[in-house]
């Protein structure tokens, strides 16, 4: 097509001109060899370009599993995704790394990075709390496995952040309970926080908050079952100060068991007469 033809129909330059522009842009990975995947893959990572990193280390490993190159560009495939906040594809490539190449000496890393994209979905405490759970199972299963590893401590103490989200999703769940006034329903959930989550920072919060909810439940209860509840808020309030006597909620604790044991003596009062 000559000029005068861009001259009449310059529509027909527009088009070719936005063509063209597509398919220079379109941002095709080129690669003949697995290597020269690897290496531009290993390229695009180190710029932080993690998206294209992964369609490079997809492309090396696509020429065979056990190429030269073939294991390094399926952990940095896995890499890549969980650097690009893409956690259920890296989950999932970190779980094939581990499958495929079971003898490799960086499977431990591979299997704490995969309790790492878990940990990562783990949402706030009032979210569903799936992921936190499946953080806290792949967290307790590289720990049995690898008792020695450098990141064995790291892993437990996530644990125990995970555990202490646990804690305040039933904890949330118990003062939801309380707000609506079903004591009895408010009363077990928090004594689940404590059964469940015992060496979390929720624990005597928990036991307070069954203490308190007892006493609630026992005063709408009719006499012949006031009693029943009344020994359950003595029970929690026993368990606050012994397990946790420098607790700051202790004082709080001693007033509420004082009404306790004054409505349990009125409530065997009663019954004697």
């Amino acid at each position: 097509m000559n000029r005068l033809m861009y001259l009449k129909y310059p529509w027909m330059a527009l088009i070719i001109a936005i063509t063209l522009s597509a398919c220079g842009g379109s941002g095709r990975l080129r690669y003949d060899t697995p290597q020269e995947a690897y290496e531009k893959g290993l390229a695009q990572y180190e710029d932080s370009d993690f998206e294209r990193a992964a369609g490079f280390f997809q492309g090396a490993f696509d020429f065979g599993r056990t190429h030269q190159w073939a294991a390094d560009s399926q952990l940095l495939l896995a890499r890549s995704y969980r650097s690009n906040n893409e956690y259920l594809l890296a989950a999932n490539e970190f779980t094939r790394f581990m499958q495929i190449y079971r003898s490799d000496p960086r499977v431990p890393d591979a299997e704490y990075e995969l309790a790492m994209t878990y940990y990562d979905r783990s949402p706030k405490s009032e979210l569903d709390q799936t992921d936190t759970e499946r953080a806290i199972v792949q967290f307790q299963l590289f720990i049995s496995r690898y008792q020695d590893h450098e990141l064995t401590e790291d892993a437990q103490s996530r644990i125990i952040e995970l555990r202490g989200k646990l804690a305040q999703k039933q904890f949330h769940t118990a003062q939801l309970y309380e707000r609506r006034e079903r004591w009895n329903a408010a009363a077990v959930s928090y004594e689940a926080v404590f059964d469940r989550y015992y060496d979390t920072d929720m624990a005597d919060d928990a036991l307070l908050g069954a203490l308190k909810t007892y006493l609630e439940y026992a005063r709408l209860s009719i006499p012949s079952r006031q009693a029943e509840r009344l020994r359950l808020a003595e029970t929690n309030y026993d368990r606050l100060i012994q397990i946790f006597p420098d607790s700051p909620l202790v004082k709080d604790a001693e007033e509420i068991y004082r009404q306790v044991q004054d409505l349990l003596g009125k409530s065997d009062s009663s019954s004697r007469s």
